[in-house]
């Protein structure tokens, strides 16, 4: 695909397993024991085994290299591995590197999985601990001396922005936490199953980084996800309804850094999202009123708002407001604020989950969903529908 024209790969590549282990705290077992439980029960799901598989794909953040999870799941030769940079920003792109490799007979099924203990083992949450020496490093030294350290801190920054331009207070936040919070309560796989909240409960928690409160941040999760991703025609054998690829696309934007763009011309949008955004529609023919489902990546709820406005749902500063009229429904399984904190591999899940109908908050006749990854990064999305 490119940022100036239409590609062809909609339409060719469906997901046809997800598998998921329990979301936790403490997993009490590796990082690659995780992964294979998840692969294993993707194919499970997929009516495949392991060794239909000739292909892996996973993040750079991942410790569980794609040759280990395949001896450890007992998959035979590989004819494809990739793996995708910019931590959550990978998500939607680990399905896109599997959708280009079977579109183009480089492999015949892809699996594509994230597995990690984030809380009980490397909390992404607690910021820049040790870098080694790097060109991306770079970027951060404008940064960290000046108290930036954490995620959290880099977000702020924009959302300060955000809220003081169109005279909004950050309590405008609190909707997107109500909203997830609202759609875990009901999903039992969520770590905050039959735990809503209220706007109360959001402007009573306390700040993080200004005006970010606690309620405002994803959680920290161990867990493990699985998708599995092979070509429409062999889909339509499996068990399960085919997902389609209808669109996938990556965007990074111009003057772009990893968290810390803040030398752009603003800080009230997302310039990667946006690209990814143009692309998605130019190739799939779509507009935001052809969509049933939103699952946008939740890791801080500011950049939920820009999103929704980054793909033209509705217009600058409006985002709060069309998020607390329900205008679309999303982030049905709960998000990362209200599920699990998966990189967005979970939120994918549930994308196919709305198109085979089998979702805890399932939309009536679902049959086009929207999914996004990790904001403020070079990123990814994909437009994902039902088969014919």
């Amino acid at each position: 695909m490119s940022v100036r024209g239409a590609d062809t790969l909609g339409g060719r590549v469906a997901v046809v397993g997800i598998g998921a282990t329990e979301f936790s705290k403490d997993s009490g077992r590796s990082e690659l024991k995780l992964a294979v439980e998840a692969v294993q029960a993707a194919l499970d799901d997929a009516g495949l085994t392991p060794a239909d598989v000739d292909g892996l794909v996973t993040f750079t953040m991942d410790t569980s290299p794609e040759i280990t999870v395949a001896q450890a799941c007992g998959m035979g030769e590989l004819s494809f591995f990739s793996r995708v940079h910019y931590g959550g920003g990978a998500a939607c792109a680990t399905v896109q590197q599997a959708a280009l490799a079977v579109a183009t007979g480089v492999a015949d099924v892809v699996v594509c999985y994230r597995a990690f203990n984030e809380r009980s083992g490397r909390r992404f949450g607690s910021g820049v601990l040790h870098r080694e020496p790097s060109a991306e490093g770079t970027a951060l030294g404008w940064s960290l001396p000046f108290g930036l350290l954490t995620p959290a801190s880099w977000v702020a920054m924009a959302a300060q922005r955000y809220v003081h331009t169109y005279g909004l207070a950050p309590d405008v936040f609190g909707h997107v936490a109500v909203m997830d919070r609202r759609h875990a309560a009901t999903n039992p796989a969520a770590y905050f199953y039959g735990k809503p909240i209220t706007l109360a409960d959001h402007a009573a928690s306390r700040w993080i980084v200004e005006p970010l409160r606690l309620l405002d941040c994803c959680q920290e999760t161990d867990g493990g996800q699985a998708l599995v991703v092979t070509s429409v025609e062999r889909a339509r054998d499996l068990p399960r309804p085919p997902a389609v690829i209808t669109a996938a696309a990556q965007g990074a934007g111009r003057g772009q850094e990893q968290m810390t763009s803040f030398y752009r011309d603003d800080l009230i949008g997302l310039p990667e999202m946006g690209v990814v955004a143009r692309q998605l529609w130019r190739s799939s023919g779509l507009t935001p009123d052809d969509i049933d489902v939103g699952i946008l990546y939740d890791h801080f709820t500011p950049f939920v708002l820009m999103q929704l406005e980054e793909f033209g749902f509705c217009g600058p500063g409006e985002a709060p407001g069309f998020v607390a009229d329900s205008a679309l429904p999303l982030n049905t399984h709960g998000g990362q604020l209200g599920e699990a904190y998966l990189h967005g591999m979970n939120g994918i899940a549930e994308a196919v989950r709305q198109i085979r109908g089998t979702s805890v908050n399932q939309v009536p006749h679902a049959a086009r969903v929207l999914v996004t990854a990790g904001t403020g990064v070079p990123t990814s999305g994909l437009l994902i529908g039902a088969d014919g």
